[in-house]
């Protein structure tokens, strides 16, 4: 095998010049059969042959053996360590150039090389993005090809407009004019093929969005021909299309959160637009659309001048329909949009806050052992409701709900965030509520568990200082301030007094004195 192989490369070369096209199929056949049985030492082989070097000649002018060819350059390139050595060999401009062709093996087996060679590798699309393949794929688009070539170019730019420096050059190449030329044609179709091609143009526009440079190119400051018209596909009656805006909005407005752009989106309407496609999906459970709409709404929410703008407009209202869902992708964007309004926002959170169903909804997602996503999020919106409400009424809904248990375990979490957030949603039910809350912090357990954070050597300084401000606050319970005591809480705090953190050592200090009185 390996000296027929070796036999075949030497005999390639010389028939690549003289191009005898018998003896060429006859080395190109023994190559694919040699491919199948043993792809990457095979590959391996042609590699250290030279003969990569040859395949673009052999490519153009187009052949009997082009097919063949292109085909062992999609074999090849199916091993990542081949991928750069075959753009380092001029293949890929033969190779677009073939996309013109009326053969169909040799359109099948071009697309293959083409994906194969840019597929899940960012150094070949980086080695892409010094050819002019963008500029080349974006004009053979202009010449309103047949489909099923169209679908073919597709193929090779999904992966390619993976890369953010391919993404602008396709911008720049007019690769956007040209989908939103054949969303507008496919639109009201119902041929199947139709669909599809109206899937994969929206979907390729949101890919072109993600890309920084390409993103603002695009986005113009949210005044440009491009930006308006994907805003016009949410109010479509076409799923495609509203998911397809509901993403770009979701995209932009994350990307580009602290340049004020979205503030400007959110006082141009975008708002209503999207309540208005949630409120056309409340029914029929379309997931994808519900959960790009909720991104959207959560990440307009981000900036401080828009909650209360999104607020006004009813945003939690329209969020709050989606409370039966039982999706877990849709319940996670729930709730995030619903934490993400309320922050701050005292009137918001204390009349979500004594929402009995809503909280009732939080306690059972917060055991949603399977989704570790909705259950660290109804965590949050749980502790969230405590903290910007400061609300004794919340806290009354939240201990009668079942909640306490899951704010004091959520105190134990390997996220410092979450931990923060609990324990300060806990330090104020102690200091406003703690008569009502006592008897489930008690069978909680939240005691011993803050004796372990002030005991446990890597737990962050403000989690040492926020355990401690709520162990002075549960002084005032009888039955917690027993279980205090027979935990030697003063020893733990006082070793903190020489914190090298100075507010640990001072709130250390703090509660030794508050310990010491009390006892």
């Amino acid at each position: 095998m390996a000296d027929n192989l070796s036999d075949t490369l030497k005999k390639l070369k010389i028939t690549a010049v003289d191009r005898t096209e018998d003896s060429l199929e006859g080395c190109l056949d023994c190559l694919l059969q040699a491919l199948a049985q043993n792809n990457m030492e095979t590959s391996e082989k042609i590699q250290g042959s030279g003969i990569l070097q040859l395949f673009a000649s052999l490519l153009i002018p187009q052949s009997s053996c082009t097919a063949k060819v292109a085909n062992i350059i999609a074999e090849v390139a199916k091993n990542e360590f081949m991928r750069i050595p075959c753009v380092d060999a001029g293949l890929i401009s033969p190779l677009v150039q073939l996309l013109n062709s009326k053969d169909q093996e040799v359109l099948l087996q071009t697309g293959r090389a083409l994906g194969n060679i840019c597929y899940d590798s960012q150094s070949s699309k980086e080695q892409f993005a010094s050819t002019n393949i963008a500029e080349e794929l974006v004009k053979l688009f202009k010449k309103q090809i047949e489909h099923d070539k169209r679908e073919m170019i597709f193929e090779v730019l999904a992966p390619l407009a993976e890369n953010d420096a391919i993404k602008l050059q396709l911008v720049e190449a007019g690769l956007v004019e040209c989908l939103l030329e054949i969303v507008q044609q496919k639109v009201d179709s119902d041929k199947e093929d139709d669909i599809a091609e109206l899937k994969t143009a929206s979907d390729l526009m949101v890919l072109l969005l993600l890309g920084d440079e390409s993103m603002q190119k695009l986005f113009e400051g949210g005044k440009g021909n491009v930006f308006q018209r994907v805003l016009s596909w949410i109010p479509s009656n076409n799923h495609q299309l509203q998911l397809a805006g509901a993403l770009a909005i979701a995209i932009l407005n994350f990307a580009i959160t602290h340049n004020g752009n979205c503030i400007h989106m959110v006082d141009n309407g975008i708002v209503e637009k999207l309540m208005d496609l949630l409120d056309r999906h409340v029914e029929d459970g379309n997931v994808t659309v519900q959960h790009a709409a909720l991104s959207a709404l959560r990440n307009l929410a981000i900036p401080v001048v828009n909650k209360a703008k999104m607020l006004s407009a009813g945003v939690t209202e329209a969020v709050l329909k989606f409370l039966k869902s039982e999706m877990p992708p849709v319940q996670f964007k729930l709730l995030g949009t619903l934490r993400m309004l309320i922050d701050a926002q005292a009137e918001a959170a204390e009349q979500l806050g004594k929402n009995v169903k809503l909280v009732e909804r939080l306690v059972e997602w917060c055991e949603a052992k399977d989704h570790a996503g909705v259950m660290g999020e109804s965590n949050r919106l749980l502790s969230a409701l405590i903290r910007h409400s400061k609300s004794k009424d919340v806290i009354k809904t939240i201990v009668q709900s079942g909640g306490i248990k899951h704010l004091v375990t959520m105190a134990t979490s390997e996220h410092v965030i979450m931990q923060n957030e609990a324990l300060v949603a806990l330090a104020l039910i102690a200091a406003l509520e703690l008569g009502t809350a006592e008897k489930d912090l008690e069978s909680a357990k939240l005691v011993q568990i803050l004796h372990r954070l002030l005991e446990d050597e890597r737990s962050a300084p403000e989690i040492k200082y926020n355990s401690m401000v709520l162990i002075c606050a549960l002084m005032g319970s009888e039955s917690l301030h027993k279980e205090v005591q027979d935990l030697a809480f003063l020893d733990v705090v006082s070793k903190l007094r020489s914190h090298e953190n100075k507010s640990v050592a001072q709130q250390a200090s703090l509660t030794e004195q508050r310990l010491t009185v009390d006892s």
